[in-house]
């Protein structure tokens, strides 16, 4: 089982940005994926008088246990020139390494404290921590690392031009020229692709749901604005696709969006009179043959009682009287999709208990789950 872990690093002695890289490389061969890495920040030395500090922070999915993870991080240390002594107080030092988080874990052992005691003293610490995790709720203060991070008053920290490079980055979203997140309505598919985009230089596409002037009329009279509403949706997410995809964008790694166009098909079955849906059916498969299929389709499943809170809760009108009979049909329209196209690179995850969007660990185990797809 994979767990999220927050690390610390810094470094006062030599070539201090050359360390810290080469903590990151360690810390990813050794103990887990680094999936976020945060800029430098050059400090005073805190605690006593020496130079100035370079400190990051990382994100890290590992399956190690926490005891584990200190071990490994000692030796990692030790690799790195740093030589513990019996002097009290703190010392200049070619690598420090530290544990943040782990989870939500509170431990209070010889090897390991967490979460880390003073993290949340620190500016040097908790502000490249809010770079990758600022809503990261701290599990003892029960504040998030923006919060905590507001109260530090310190104005000796800037961030540094020099960068970190991820040595696993180009694993994660690179290798995809083309990710769809799916979903029923109300899963998340919008806030994963946004997140995803935000947080790995993606370029993203966002259904016009919005723009579509029968989708309120359907929810109200479904026989009369099936026709139109699915018409419309079928041409718009044609035009949208076909415009997008063929678009370059030189600055961008790749291209997620919050649907694919198959999903036209199957909200269609569900909406549609037989008749109907033969006659959509026939101009769907030549828009099809058309369209670029995605290199990753991720389907983020939720189960029925909580897609109708998420709808709820979103507070959409129109959307309020969705039956859950009609939930149900979706959902069953994209797994059998899902199941009778064997050519597609599919990822089904089941989020029915997670909160990625307010939770980072939530986040996080969906993108360790993204990370184990091969392409």
């Amino acid at each position: 089982m994979l767990h999220t872990t927050y690390i610390s690093i810094g470094s006062n002695v030599g070539d201090r940005r050359a360390h810290l890289q080469n903590a990151v490389q360690k810390l990813s061969k050794e103990i887990g994926r680094v999936l976020k890495v945060s800029p430098i920040y050059e400090t005073p030395s805190w605690g006593f008088e020496g130079d100035d500090f370079y400190n990051a922070c990382l994100c890290v999915s590992t399956e190690m246990s926490p005891a584990e993870v200190m071990t490994k991080i000692l030796e990692i240390e030790a690799s790195l020139g740093r030589i513990r002594n019996d002097k009290k107080g703190y010392q200049n030092r070619t690598i420090d390494i530290d544990i943040i988080f782990y989870e939500d874990e509170i431990i209070d052992s010889t090897l390991v404290k967490l979460p880390h005691p003073l993290a949340h003293e620190r500016k040097f610490v908790m502000q490249p921590l809010c770079d990758i995790a600022p809503s990261k709720i701290h599990p003892t203060y029960k504040k998030t690392v923006a919060q905590l991070n507001e109260f530090i008053s310190f104005d000796g920290i800037e961030k540094s031009e020099e960068t970190l490079q991820n040595p696993d980055g180009k694993k994660d979203f690179s290798r995809f020229n083309y990710i769809a997140i799916e979903g029923n309505i109300g899963a998340g598919k919008t806030s994963l692709a946004t997140k995803i985009a935000e947080d790995f230089n993606g370029k993203l596409i966002l259904e016009r749901f919005a723009d579509n002037p029968f989708l309120p009329k359907f929810y109200e009279d479904n026989g009369r604005y099936a026709f139109p509403l699915e018409m419309s949706f079928l041409a718009d997410r044609y035009q949208q696709i076909s415009d997008d995809l063929s678009q370059l964008d030189l600055f961008k790694d790749f291209i997620v969006s919050d649907y694919d166009i198959f999903k036209s098909l199957i909200f269609a079955k569900v909406t549609l009179q037989r008749e109907e849906y033969k006659l959509y059916r026939k101009l769907f498969d030549i828009m099809y043959k058309e369209i670029p299929k995605p290199d990753l389709y991720v389907y983020l499943y939720q189960n029925t009682e909580r897609l109708l809170r998420n709808i709820k809760k979103r507070g959409r009108d129109y959307e309020q009287k969705i039956p859950s009979e009609y939930l149900d049909k979706i959902n069953n329209g994209y797994l059998e999709f899902i199941r009778t196209h064997k050519d597609l690179n599919v990822k089904i995850i089941d989020v029915s208990d997670l909160d990625f969007v307010a939770n980072s660990n939530d986040y996080q185990k969906i993108i360790s789950e993204i990370h184990k797809v091969d392409i």
